[in-house]
Order: C-alpha cells, then sequence, then structure tokens
C-alpha cells in the first residue's frame, strides 16, 4: 500500500460505517470521490519517490527496483577508450559475473576497475586446463587493460610543479647530461624540495645556487614531463640534504608512453647479446648469440615496453642484452632488449633505458602482473 492512501482508507473504513445507514445513491457517489482521491494522492506520491515493490515475505519492507545492466552503454564507452568488439564482450562478461551497472565509472576509476580485472585474471589462474590456455586468457586481459591504461594518460595533464605529490619518483638531468634518480620531498611552499641526488659511492651531491638543472617525472597515468628549474640552495631534512628547487608553470609532456611504467627495486642479470646475419640462399637468417658472462644490476622502472637498469657495468646505446629476473612466484623471467640510451651516475656505472624486443607471452603477462600488483594478495 502507498503511504499516501493511508488516511484515505482510514476515511473508508469510517464511511463503510455511514454507507450501512445512508441513502444508496449518496454512498455511491462518496465511494466514487473517495477512489479518485486516492488515485490522484497515489500518482503524486509514485511521481515524487518512485515505484516501489514489495521484496515479499511478512515485513513488507519495500526496495528500489534494481538498474539493468546496460550493453549498448558499454559498447559506446568501451569504443570511445578504443576497445575492439571482443575486448568489450570479455568485459562484458567481467562486468556481469561482479555485477557492475555504473560501466561510466568503473572504467574511468582505475582502482575499480583493476578490482575486477584481477579476480579475473586469479579465476584464469584457476580453471585454465593448460599453462597455454592460461597466458592467452592473461595476454588478452592485459591487452584490454593496457588499452584503457593508455586512453587515461592521454587524458590526464599536469601544468604545474605545484601539484606534484610527495615521495613521486624523478631524475635529475644536469647541463653534462649526467642523470641522478632521486625523489620529491614536498611541492608546498615557495620552492620544490628533492632528494639531493648521490653519487655512485652514495655521497650527496650538492649543486651551488643558482645551478641549472632538468628535471623529469613520470605521473600515476604514465605520462612523461619534463621542465627546467634552477637550484635556490641546500635544506636539511630527516630523510637527509635536499635540494630547493624554483617551481615552474611551464611543465612540458614527454611524448607519451604506451604502457604504464611501475617503480621497482628488482635485482636481475643481464648478458651481452650478439646479433649474427647468416646468408641461407636468398634469405638472411639472424642468430642471437648470448655471452656467457653476466653482470648484475637493478631494475628501476618496468613497462611491458622496456625497463631502466642500474649497474656498474652498464652497457653502451645501441648494444643488445638479455635480462632475467625472477616474478613473485620465483619462476624466472627472460627477455630480448635493445639499450636505448645509457645516462651515468657518478664516475662508475650507469642507468641503462632499455627498450624490449623480442618477449616471451609468459614474460609480458609476468611485467603485466607486476606493474598493475595483480601477483600481489
Amino acid at each position: 500500500m502507498f503511504p499516501g492512501s493511508i488516511k484515505i482508507a482510514f476515511l473508508l473504513q469510517q464511511q463503510s460505517l455511514w454507507l450501512k445507514e445512508s441513502d444508496p445513491r449518496a454512498a455511491i457517489g462518496v465511494l466514487i470521490a473517495l477512489g479518485i482521491l486516492v488515485v490522484v494522492l497515489s500518482g503524486m506520491n509514485i511521481a515524487k519517490n518512485g515505484l516501489h515493490f514489495s521484496t515479499g515475505g511478512g515485513g513488507g519492507g519495500g526496495a528500489k527496483a534494481p538498474r539493468r545492466f546496460s550493453k549498448g552503454l558499454l559498447r559506446r564507452v568501451g569504443a570511445s577508450y578504443g576497445l575492439n568488439g571482443d575486448q568489450i564482450a570479455v568485459l562484458e562478461d567481467i562486468f556481469r559475473k561482479n555485477g557492475v551497472m555504473d560501466v561510466e565509472s568503473t572504467l574511468a576509476n582505475s582502482s575499480n576497475l583493476d578490482r575486477y580485472l584481477k579476480k579475473a585474471y586469479r579465476e584464469i589462474e584457476k580453471t585454465a586446463e593448460t599453462e597455454e590456455a592460461a597466458e592467452e586468457n592473461k595476454y588478452f586481459l592485459f591487452s584490454i587493460r593496457n588499452t584503457i591504461e593508455s586512453a587515461h594518460s592521454n587524458n590526464a595533464t599536469i601544468s604545474s610543479t605545484r601539484k606534484l605529490a610527495d615521495n613521486m619518483a624523478a631524475t635529475i638531468t644536469t647541463p653534462k647530461n649526467e642523470t641522478y634518480p632521486v625523489k620529491i620531498i614536498s611541492a608546498k611552499g615557495d620552492n620544490l624540495v628533492v632528494e639531493a641526488p648521490r653519487s655512485a659511492v652514495g655521497t650527496p651531491l650538492r649543486f651551488p645556487r643558482g645551478s641549472k638543472i632538468t628535471l623529469s617525472f613520470y605521473s600515476r597515468s604514465s605520462q612523461g614531463y619534463r621542465f627546467e628549474t634552477r637550484v635556490q640552495g641546500i635544506l636539511d631534512t630527516p630523510r637527509g640534504p635536499a635540494l630547493q628547487l624554483a617551481h615552474s608553470d611551464k611543465v612540458a609532456s614527454l611524448p607519451n608512453r604506451r604502457y604504464k611504467r611501475k617503480e621497482t627495486h628488482l635485482s636481475c642479470f643481464f648478458s651481452l647479446v650478439r646479433i649474427e646475419e647468416r646468408s641461407v640462399g636468398r634469405k638472411i637468417e639472424k642468430h642471437t648469440i648470448v655471452d656467457a658472462r653476466r653482470s648484475l644490476g637493478t631494475i628501476m622502472d618496468i613497462s611491458a615496453g622496456g625497463c631502466s637498469i642500474k649497474s656498474a657495468a652498464a652497457l653502451s646505446a645501441g648494444l643488445y642484452l638479455k635480462i632475467e629476473f625472477d616474478d613473485a612466484h620465483d619462476r624466472t623471467l627472460a627477455v630480448l632488449g635493445r639499450v636505448v640510451r645509457t645516462n651515468k651516475t657518478g664516475a662508475m656505472g650507469g642507468i641503462m633505458h632499455v627498450q624490449f624486443v623480442k618477449i616471451p607471452r609468459r614474460t609480458l603477462n609476468g611485467i603485466n602482473a607486476l606493474v598493475f600488483e595483480y601477483d600481489q594478495d
């Protein structure tokens, strides 16, 4: 019964007693008038509060009709993110299984989206009949995630250093093209405060006031930025010496990365790889020869497209190398890469920026699981 009709029902109950002792024609008129009043009040109540249905049972508590999943909306929104028909179909299955109704908000919020895709990732691991099938399904799942991530990064921009988050990783580049990894301590106040860079032996480096440097960083959406600034002074903090840098409202975007990148501190081994070409008839075949000697390094950041490795035995730009490291399940992953550039970090060693050129599907899935944290409980 609608709430607005309770009083009318009571009046009807009282009128029924009166009708037994009154003129029948008058009684009919009264009933018609009261019926019309009930209909009007009911219509007003529906217009104001919406239509409610009984949930059944003896309690009589009402509940709103559940919102329905819109397949058409998912197709439109998914296409705007660059997803193809097959990717949208898989996403629809995941959303339906998890009762997702708000398609737009879920795709726009990376944390919410990862919650559902991570469940799908775990389900693949449990239900796949073969390892090959599992890797194939994981690969397709990550193709969805990376496509959406790329769309997110295209929409995110940072124009001022005052918007930078604390503890964000950054890189200082000097006029001599020396690079040093640092972290932003604070962007609040009149100056941008960052960790003082350190030499290869861990000694804090001090730059004179007025020194010109370039700071580059990547946002959470993996969009890269850089800006030029000057050292305003040296500051002692609980984290050690820090540089005070001038704020800038001229932050320039770097060419957009195709894949999301994650900061890491993974130990790895790498070996020099030589690529030889041999003529076989009219064809030229390429063979890779991996050097037996291995060098130790630390992967500073990684994505599905490449990584940065810090090592005392850093290789020169243009050389090929085989990289090996362990994932969260202690499985060894290997990938073939090419050194795009190497930045020196003090007297010895440097940071190699590596582009992956040949990567097995199992390794690619392992890297994506690491980047999006699907391998964590």
